[in-house]
C-alpha cells in the first residue's frame, strides 16, 4: 500500500482537485492541472503540459475535441509544485484559461469534490 506524504500540515493543500503548477526535471518542463494525488512514489495529476497551454484554449475555443492528459510524474522528477492563484495584478492561469477558452478549468479536467 502507497504511503501518503505527510507536508506536516493537519491538512496539505495539495489534496485531490487542488489546481497547481509542477515543474519537474530531466528533462525540464512544467505542468499544469489538478492534483489527483501526492505519494512517496510521486505525484498523479491531471491536465497539460504548459506549452500547450495556448493550443489548447484555442482548441477548445473553436470548439474542437481536446482531452486532457492524466500523468504520473515519479518523485525524483519533482522539482516543485505550487498551488495556482492570482497574484495581484497577475491572473492565475484558472483565469486565463476560461478567458481564452470560454471553459472553467475544473470542468475541462472533469475535477469534481470527493
Amino acid at each position: 500500500m502507497e504511503s501518503r506524504i505527510n507536508f506536516g500540515f493537519s491538512h496539505s493543500p495539495f489534496t485531490y482537485g487542488a489546481i497547481g503548477l509542477i515543474t519537474l526535471n530531466s528533462p525540464r518542463e512544467k505542468f499544469w492541472g489538478a492534483v489527483l494525488d501526492v505519494t512517496a512514489a510521486g505525484v498523479s495529476i491531471r491536465g497539460l503540459d504548459l506549452n500547450s497551454f495556448e493550443e489548447v484554449t484555442g482548441m477548445l475555443r473553436a470548439q474542437e475535441s481536446v482531452m486532457p492528459a492524466t500523468v504520473f510524474f515519479p518523485l525524483n522528477r519533482v522539482e516543485r509544485i505550487e498551488l495556482e492563484q492570482t497574484n495581484g495584478p497577475i491572473t492565475s492561469l484558472s483565469e486565463r484559461f476560461l478567458s481564452k477558452s470560454g471553459r472553467r478549468i475544473e470542468d475541462f479536467l472533469g475535477i469534481t469534490s470527493e
